[in-house]
């Protein structure tokens, strides 16, 4: 019987062992290419754009959600990889490098059992009851932080920095990020801690404002400082008050007509101001542009106006001062204004800024970056970042686990003593799972150019005389009481960690069948050379 063709003749077909080769090869290589940033001694990676001259066209990061996102990715399994970073990261902001590099080694793992002959579908299984037993362990080794969790959330704080480019200043950057979660008051609501940017200085210059910086200036003979302030937050073209020449067809008999025309214009625009001025305000916030003649308009009523309030920063501000952002003024009764103590002007660096002091939203603050590059800042930020979403995350689940491998090998420890017990193939699925978890600490330890070999032994043999304690001391190259040394984790960024590893690796493991589309047909380019 002839082979009959279903799919298109530029579709694509991978089956069997040859599709469940090709996800294997494709996302143990996104695992290889993000494991030498893993751990407080990880490098960094140079990533460059299509275009270097842009802005962010170079950036130097050993974060491997940013890694992941930035790489253009064509293997369907190293996509699951990346989407799964950006699921941990967006989740609990940390562990984007050890949930790749744990499901790359999940699956290396696999990969030696299915060319035993064993069934992905037992592997799956045995990863199954692995993750069950690693998660009860975790459990119950994971401590409630109570009454020190300020003392906790440092802790949790420097070892999150201490692989990152803050890791020299992580002493002050912990101190920062803390008092800033703290501001919070438990609502984990990011969107209130302002990141800003300034070239100059160095990182330890850094510094949390209270109040709420806006990079916007009030306009010309406006008032450059208001107490009190009562604030209009809108949205509304401010720049009508002239006919624009370009895209515009006006036709008249003279120039008089042009000129009758503009004070027509400039009559519109002072209504608008006058309604405006109605709602008794001191201070107007417009993202959109404030031309000439309506900023001459407000400075005569002395109300500081503030043009170009980008869409992030006019959001951010309603959220911080209370009010809400409005495109029409005729009812002023219906209008939710915004209120702070005092609006002024504050110089970092180079640049003036306008600062909202005694917020509606009390918990509202800044953190200013200091830098001697731009890559270097974004890096800063990113790091700064990692870390106030791993103490919010911590804020909602006090507890926490032992870090530098630690929790690792006690998951791997629990794993293989569980194993004796369990009859069949099973078994060496399950073995397999507590080998890829050891592989972490050993990973880290080869990054840091220490003894991976005898330091794992030995901290398996710390972990299996019951001294669960006992992880990698980076700095002096030996095994220590990790929970003396202050190395502790969030207990939700390792149980997520371990979680989505073993599920994304689950849906790799069932794929035996990889069809690629064919691609759109495009109509034929007849255009003249």
């Amino acid at each position: 019987m002839l082979p009959v063709q279903i799919l298109k003749d530029s579709a694509h077909e991978e089956r069997g062992e040859s599709a469940r080769l090709s996800s294997f090869v494709g996302a143990i290589a996104i695992g290889d290419l993000v494991k030498s940033t893993l751990g407080p001694k990880g490098m960094d990676k140079i990533l460059i754009s299509g275009n270097p001259d842009s802005a962010g066209g170079i950036k130097v990061t050993n974060d491997g959600a940013t890694i992941l996102k930035s790489i253009g990715v064509d293997n369907p399994a190293a996509k699951v990889l990346v989407d799964m970073s950006m699921t941990q990261d967006h989740e609990v902001g940390d562990g984007t490098t050890s949930v790749t590099v744990l499901a790359a080694e999940l699956l290396k793992e696999a990969e030696k059992l299915v060319n035993q002959r064993i069934h992905p579908q037992t592997i799956i299984s045995g990863y199954r009851r692995a993750l069950t037993i690693a998660q009860e362990s975790l459990k119950k080794s994971s401590l409630e932080s109570g009454d020190n969790i300020r003392d906790d959330l440092l802790k949790i704080a420097r070892t999150t920095l201490g692989s990152k480019i803050l890791s020299q200043h992580k002493e002050h950057f912990s101190q920062l990020a803390v008092d800033a979660v703290l501001r919070l008051k438990g609502s984990g609501n990011l969107d209130a801690i302002q990141i800003i940017k300034k070239l100059g200085g160095s990182m330890n210059e850094s510094y949390l404002d209270e109040g709420f910086l806006l990079e916007k200036l009030p306009g010309m003979y406006q008032p450059r400082r208001v107490e009190k302030a009562k604030v209009l937050i809108a949205n509304t073209p401010m720049d009508t008050d002239k006919v624009k020449v370009f895209g515009s067809r006006v036709r008249v008999d003279g120039v008089a007509k042009v000129a009758e025309l503009e004070a027509a214009e400039k009559l519109k625009m002072k209504e608008k101001v006058d309604k405006i001025l109605g709602h008794n305000c001191n201070v107007f916030i417009n993202r959109q542009l404030i031309y000439n003649y309506p900023e001459q308009l407000f400075a005569d009523a002395k109300v500081m106006a503030i043009e170009h309030a980008d869409f992030e920063g006019i959001e951010r501000l309603a959220l911080v001062l209370g009010g809400e952002i409005v495109s029409t003024f005729d009812s002023p009764e219906t209008a939710q204004f915004g209120y702070c103590d005092l609006i002024e002007e504050v110089m970092i660096g180079e640049d003036r800024l306008l600062r909202f002091s005694g917020v509606k939203l009390g918990e509202a603050c800044s953190v200013v970056l200091r830098g001697a590059t731009v890559q270097i800042l974004e890096e800063a930020e990113r790091s700064l970042h990692d870390a106030l979403c791993v103490l919010v995350t911590h804020v909602k689940e006090s507890k926490t686990v032992a870090g530098a491998g630690a929790s690792e090998i006690l998951m791997s420890t629990a794993i293989a003593v569980e194993a004796q017990k369990i009859a069949g193939k099973e078994a060496l699925a399950v073995e397999a799972f507590g080998r890829a978890l050891a592989q972490l600490p050993t990973i880290i330890c080869d990054n840091a150019g220490l003894d991976s070999a005898e330091l794992v032994t030995r901290l398996r043999a710390e972990h299996a005389n019951g001294r669960h304690n006992f992880g990698i001391d980076i700095e002096k190259g030996e095994v220590a009481d990790v929970i003396s040394l202050g190395v502790i984790e969030s207990y939700n960024v390792k149980l997520c960690m371990v979680s989505s590893a073993a599920e994304a690796t689950e849906q790799i493991l069932r794929v035996d069948d990889i069809i690629k589309a064919a691609p759109r047909a495009r109509a034929p380019d007849n255009r003249p050379c």
